[in-house]
């Protein structure tokens, strides 16, 4: 994609806050390639992927006019919990890596404003091998 102005701060470099975003688009892409159900579809199917921590590292600023590569991957599953790694990179030169750990989760039915944890199915890993 091509860093657009609107992402940027007035010096041309992209907000940190709009890397998440970056991020986040990455791990939806990989679970709509994976299970072929769509970002907002996901709600119907009872499945909810809350994120619960995230962290990023700059090696070099991504600015504004940037051709940027986003290069995500579920890096381990755990009982009911999972990390993506992301990478993001100019041309060949790496600029930004981060992590995401989310949770496969489900609304409760009766009280939506609560959510619990569940396994992740083992049908969903096995998409990802």
């Amino acid at each position: 994609m091509t860093v657009e102005a609107g992402h940027c701060d007035p010096a041309g470099v992209v907000f940190a806050k709009r890397l998440f975003e970056y991020f986040d688009t990455g791990t939806w892409s990989l679970f709509e390639a994976a299970l072929g159900v769509k970002r907002q579809d996901f709600p119907a199917r009872s499945v909810i992927l809350p994120l619960v921590d995230v962290s990023l590292e700059c090696q070099r600023p991504v600015k504004f006019g940037d051709v940027i590569e986003i290069v995500s991957r579920v890096a381990e599953f755990r009982r009911s919990s999972f990390q993506v790694e992301h990478r993001i990179t100019v041309g060949d030169e790496l600029a930004v890596t981060g992590t995401e750990t989310r949770v496969w989760a489900e609304r409760d039915k009766r009280k939506p404003e609560r959510i619990s944890a569940r396994t992740i199915p083992d049908d969903v890993i096995a998409r990802f091998s």
